[in-house]
């Protein structure tokens, strides 16, 4: 008998159409090819209506994460951002919203981002790379746009532990570790104790730090995508099952991971259904409710 799939809240995947993956460091064969020996993926993209249909089967409702927007100039990102919005108003029943990635030391980028807030559809937040322009999240220039988010009630979401993006590549395109430490999180929560915080990805090699944050701090939040959950780290299945168990949201990181395969790899990995429910979607919703998203 097919176990029914489970409702999922991911709050955090990508594009799986061509379009999505425009301004991104992958555009080339050569950085496609890269992308293919971590990932396992071989870029290959469905159309809109595909994708949409893809999260139906699922039974997902996805918050999609441009990424590398934030290198656009204010007229592509702006289309960029157009395109985000009319797939979820298309969608509405498996788009929750959009990460938005911007370049914050940029004028035009701020003010678009104050047009994502007021017009974007479902729930438009945050999304800090430490390799922007800007750098780590406590560094001067992102104090307009977080601002704009606690006056907003809109997350923040901070990536952890080992950037994919550069991976395998000579000077991991530029990229430097140091950036992705919980402990940017940690000081983002402390001087911002009004903005919610969601910690993108595992935090490997850095995960006892980023348990200690999320515990220490009731303003932060994890989420999981990009990792197959039998390759968490021990600490972090415990923590789970346990003290962090209405601090875990499920991400996926669609098309790289699909969703059912990582709903049959949590489910394997021993968590009660209680626990794997408040991690599908429980946690999420209460979250969700507690900023006026429904």
């Amino acid at each position: 008998m097919t176990t029914p799939a489970p409702r999922l809240i991911d709050f955090h995947s990508h594009w799986g159409t061509e379009r999505g993956w425009k301004g991104s460091p992958y555009e080339t064969a050569e950085d496609r090819e890269a992308l293919r020996g971590y990932f396992k993926w071989g870029m290959n993209f469905v159309s809109d209506e595909e994708q949409a249909a893809q999260f139906r089967q699922a039974n997902a409702k996805v918050m999609l994460d441009f990424a590398f927007t934030y290198q656009m100039d204010d007229g592509a990102l702006r289309d960029q951002h157009d395109y985000a919005f009319g797939f979820a108003r298309e969608h509405p029943d498996v788009v929750l919203g959009n990460w938005i990635s911007i370049d914050p030391t940029r004028p035009g980028h701020v003010k678009e981002f104050e047009r994502c807030l007021s017009e974007g559809p479902g729930l438009t937040g945050l999304t800090v790379h430490s390799f922007t322009p800007a750098g780590p999240p406590d560094q001067p220039g992102w104090e307009d746009c977080l601002n704009l988010c606690v006056e907003a009630n809109r997350p923040v979401l901070v990536h952890v532990g080992m950037s994919a993006t550069g991976a395998g590549t000579r000077g991991g395109m530029g990229i430097t570790l140091e950036g992705c430490h919980p402990r940017y999180v940690d000081r983002l929560a402390a001087a911002y104790p009004a903005l919610n915080v969601i910690a993108a990805r595992v935090a490997w090699p850095w995960q006892a730090e980023m348990i200690a944050v999320a515990l220490h701090k009731a303003n932060v939040w994890m989420e999981l995508h990009g990792w197959s959950p039998r390759y968490f780290p021990e600490e972090l299945k415990r923590e789970i099952g346990k003290r962090l168990r209405k601090r875990v949201f499920f991400g996926a990181d669609y098309p790289m991971l699909g969703h059912e395969r990582l709903v049959a790899e949590w489910r394997a990995q021993g968590f009660s259904p209680d626990v794997l429910e408040d991690v599908f979607s429980g946690n999420a919703e209460a979250f969700l409710a507690s900023i006026g998203v429904e």
